[in-house]
C-alpha cells in the first residue's frame, strides 16, 4: 500500500494504532495481540477497555488526531443497520458516511467495520466469519478498507452447525447467537476471546481473532516504512 511521506521508522516502539467507537475492546484485543499500540476512543466511559483510553467524541477525536496514529480502525455503531432494533422500531444515527470521510482526511491508512445491514452503504468490504478463525460461532462483520490498505477476501465455508435460538440457551452441538439479552455469557466469553467483558460488551464485540489478523496484514504492509517486523 501507498503511505503517507509522514510516516517514519521510529525504533523500539510498536506502530500505533487507533481504536474508534471502542467499547469494550474486542477490536483493540486483537491489534494489540497483532503488535500494535492500542488507544481506544468512545464517547461513553469504558471501565472494561484494556488499552489506552480517551472519552471523547470519535469523529471528532480523529479529525484532530488520526495523522498521529500509523493505523485507524473505526466501528462507528451499527445500531442504525442492526435487524433487532428495525424489528424494535428504535431509531439510531447514520454514521458510516461521516466516519469514512473522517478517516479519509487523516491520510491514514484505515479500516472500517460495520454488520451484514450495513453493507450496502459499505465500498467492496471484506467479510469475515468466526469458523475462518477455529471459533465456534458464526458472527459476521463486513470490512471496508481505505489509505492504500486493502484486504483479501479469505474463503468462507458453509455454515452446517445449527445456531441456538436468538436469547435461548445454547443446546450441545449448536452455535450460540450471543446478541441481544442472550444467555450464556460465560460460554460467551470462551468462545469469542473476550474473558473481560460483560454482556453488553459481547453483543456487539468484534471477536479479536478477527483484527488479530487485520492487524498482522496491516503490519506486513506497514513494516517497510515503519521498520518493525512482519
Amino acid at each position: 500500500m501507498t503511505l503517507p511521506a509522514t510516516v517514519r521508522p521510529v525504533r523500539g516502539r510498536r506502530p500505533r494504532l487507533l481504536d474508534l467507537f471502542c467499547c469494550q475492546g474486542g477490536a483493540g484485543k486483537g491489534y494489540t495481540d497483532a503488535g500494535f499500540d492500542v488507544t481506544g476512543v468512545d464517547k461513553d466511559p469504558q471501565p472494561r477497555y484494556p488499552y489506552a483510553f480517551v472519552q471523547a467524541d470519535a469523529i471528532s477525536f480523529v479529525l484532530a488526531h488520526g495523522a498521529e496514529f500509523d493505523f485507524i480502525h473505526g466501528s462507528p455503531p451499527c445500531q442504525h443497520d442492526s435487524e433487532c432494533q428495525r424489528i424494535q422500531g428504535n431509531t439510531h444515527p447514520d454514521l458510516i458516511g461521516p466516519t469514512r470521510a473522517a478517516l479519509e482526511a487523516t491520510g491514514r491508512p484505515w479500516v472500517m467495520e460495520n454488520v451484514r445491514g450495513a453493507v450496502r452503504k459499505l465500498n467492496t468490504p471484506v467479510m469475515l466469519c468466526a469458523t475462518m478463525f477455529a471459533l465456534d460461532n458464526y458472527r459476521h462483520r463486513f470490512f471496508e478498507t481505505g489509505g492504500g490498505f486493502t484486504l483479501q477476501q479469505p474463503q468462507h465455508a458453509a455454515h452446517t452447525v445449527p445456531q441456538a435460538k436468538m436469547g435461548r440457551p445454547v443446546p450441545p452441538g449448536h452455535y450460540g447467537q450471543f446478541v441481544g439479552n442472550f444467555s450464556g455469557v460465560d460460554l460467551a466469553r470462551r468462545v469469542l476471546g473476550v474473558a473481560w467483558m460483560n454482556r453488553d460488551g459481547i453483543r456487539e464485540c468484534i471477536p479479536p481473532a478477527y483484527t488479530e489478523h487485520i492487524g498482522r496484514t496491516a503490519l506486513a504492509s506497514l513494516a517497510p516504512v515503519l521498520g518493525v517486523a512482519a
